[in-house]
């Protein structure tokens, strides 16, 4: 009788093993699949450009996207403090940049995987914007040195220049003039009393109002005015003046990797650019005249002590 109930105590509890494997193994199978069809995206690029782009990922791959997006007044810094903050526990599994120096901040910072981590494609570019009701072709500003002019003081409007591409153009300038020509220019700059905006949509607005003459500001607002019917025009380009590719990269840890690999090479696809480009996102690359070319090197380096230099000359 006593081999009898061992014999049906270790059947019982054998089946109840087999039973809770074969449900770990149903739940680790749900679990991967979920894994399979879902990717997290922190999004630099305009909600109102990339959400089409997204929507056409998901249609033909079946992966869902969570997208993060971030404000126009800190775009691309609070994505990229975010990012370091997670650095140690990853939430996010693919960043898409719209501009290359927080892509590289992160690289160097050790966020993305080791090895083919980060991508470029695209470019749009940083321009001078004028009113073309108020202000003639022929007097228009020839550098961005004149801005500091007492002709300008009150007609200039830029972002606050602590954020987002303004910053990366203001620190790029830091290396091409060297530390104490760009300290002087930023301070002339500031006494000249410039419109600090929110964003660089709003130095567009501002420029079309005719409250300012002349804006530093992004291509692609300035061709989103352009289409609304904004009496803008940009300015070319020149050595002052920064080209910016959009950027995509695979966050070392995230959550999701092989969802987040398709979603990462389907952003370099050539029918993504040519969208983006249709959509006035990015520009067709047909600059000729030589821009100003960093030093990324160097503007890592010193990038807290250039924006600690900012941070005094442009206060709020």
């Amino acid at each position: 009788m006593c081999f009898f109930w061992w014999t049906w105590l270790i059947g019982f509890f054998g089946a109840v093993g087999l039973v809770a494997a074969a449900s770990h193994w149903a739940r680790e199978q749900v679990k991967r699949r979920q894994q399979d069809h879902l990717v997290i995206l922190y999004c630099a690029q305009d909600q109102f450009f990339a959400e089409s782009i997204l929507a056409e990922f998901t249609l033909s791959t079946g992966i869902a996207v969570k997208p993060i997006f971030d404000s126009e007044a800190v775009k691309t810094v609070g994505l990229a403090n975010r990012l370091l903050a997670e650095r140690d526990h990853p939430v996010c599994d693919v960043f898409w940049g719209n501009e290359e120096f927080r892509t590289r901040q992160l690289a160097a910072s050790g966020v993305f995987r080791e090895t083919n981590g980060w991508a470029a494609f695209g470019q749009r570019s940083r321009r001078l914007v004028i009113n073309t009701n108020r202000l003639a072709l022929a007097d228009y500003p020839h550098s961005l040195i004149e801005l500091t002019n007492s002709h300008w003081q009150g007609r200039v409007a830029l972002a606050f220049p602590l954020f987002g591409t303004t910053a990366t153009h203001l620190l790029a300038l830091r290396g091409r003039w060297g530390e104490s020509n760009w300290l002087v220019w930023t301070r002339a700059l500031a006494a000249n009393r410039p419109f600090l905006e929110e964003g660089n949509s709003h130095v567009v607005q501002r420029v079309a109002r005719g409250e300012a003459l002349v804006g530093l500001t992004d291509s692609d607002d300035i061709e989103s005015g352009r289409r609304e019917g904004l009496p803008v025009v940009a300015l070319a380009i020149g050595p002052e003046l920064l080209l910016m590719p959009n950027t995509v990269a695979l966050i070392r840890g995230g959550p999701h990797p092989a969802a987040a690999q398709k979603l990462f090479d389907f952003l370099q696809t050539p029918a993504v650019h040519e969208r983006l480009v249709a959509a006035a996102a990015l520009e067709t690359e047909t600059a000729a005249t030589p821009t100003l070319q960093p030093d990324w090197t160097a503007l890592l380096r010193d990038l807290d002590r250039a924006t600690g230099q900012l941070g005094e000359v442009f206060r709020r």
